[in-house]
């Protein structure tokens, strides 16, 4: 039987990891390891994950999630990694499902599960994540490009993750790291599958990392299909995306220009046209779409100007 580690980078989460590490404890098959990356934390992280039994790796400076994912994979001795957020939990069935996959003889060497999305102050649902199995196993890259992957509904083959050297560790791409390393995993080669079972429950909390860095993370987003492009050229396959990152890239500028970071967005409009002229379908009016595509800096530029002055 294949084994699995649960893997959590941790930062001042003792708060949350009593809630997390008894939902792992409550799985019908137990995982093999439990492993937490605490990256310095201030409060009381460490003697909670050892509390609930718990392995701990204590970082010696806060690098971040990705420094200590990259750590959590170097240290395991499982062949299957389960990332998780400190925030977030486990419902049982999840080892259940996890060792039907590795199980098999045609394993992906990543599998998404779906998960429920939930308020974390009144426990309403408030989505269900559903992946296109189809897209998936079709074409993953363009499916990474275009979804935003999250790693606490993961399932990742260490030995796969590792070769195609798992997390970059950029500063750019901070805050929206798990979308680059998706990515890369895709532009890699590493095959994509997915569980439709919910076994995941992700909570919408207040004060969350990127729910207080909105305008980093758009930028972000912005840095993290330019890394794609890169990528991509390497290997020799950006031409079959370039439609595909121009339109992302366009879209993206959009937003660029609501969070007013006006450099970005003109990169990523210029990039845009570099990459293909032809007229994107981004706003439903004709009309404007056709001025959009034709004038975008004019147009993002009067959006933002609206949006400064409707209130004076």
């Amino acid at each position: 039987m294949g084994t699995i580690a649960l893997c959590i980078p941790a930062y001042n989460a003792a708060w949350c990891l009593p809630r997390l590490l008894a939902s792992a404890k409550n799985q019908f098959i137990p995982f093999n390891e439990i492993l937490i990356y605490n990256d310095c934390s201030t409060d009381e992280t460490e003697a909670t994950a050892k509390l609930h039994g718990a392995t701990v790796i204590n970082g010696l400076t806060n690098k971040g999630c990705s420094y200590g994912k990259n750590v959590l994979i170097e240290e395991t001795s499982c062949d299957w990694i389960h990332f998780h957020d400190a925030d977030d939990v486990l419902l049982p069935n999840f080892t259940t499902l996890a060792h039907k996959w590795i199980e098999t003889t045609a394993c992906p060497d990543i599998v998404l599960f779906d998960y429920n999305y939930i308020d974390n102050l009144n426990n309403e649902l408030i989505a269900v994540r559903r992946f296109n199995k189809h897209q998936l196993i079709e074409d993953a890259i363009a499916y990474s490009l275009e979804e935003q992957i999250n790693p606490f509904c993961g399932l990742y083959k260490k030995s796969a993750i590792k070769s195609a050297g798992g997390y970059e560790m950029d500063a750019k791409l901070l805050y929206n790291e798990d979308s680059a390393f998706h990515m890369k995993m895709a532009i890699a080669g590493l095959s994509f599958s997915n569980e439709p079972e919910v076994a995941i429950i992700n909570y919408a909390v207040s004060g969350s990392m990127s729910n207080v860095n909105k305008r980093k993370c758009v930028i972000a987003q912005y840095e993290v299909l330019l890394a794609a492009m890169s990528q991509l050229e390497n290997i020799g396959k950006l031409a079959m995306y370039k439609p595909l990152l121009s339109y992302l890239l366009l879209k993206k500028a959009v937003l660029l220009t609501t969070y007013k970071a006006y450099n970005e967005a003109d990169k990523a409009i210029e990039i845009s046209k570099r990459l293909d002229k032809k007229e994107k379908k981004i706003l439903t009016n004709p009309l404007l779409n056709y001025i959009f595509n034709t004038y975008p800096k004019t147009m993002f530029r009067l959006r933002a100007f609206y949006n400064t002055h409707k209130n004076n």
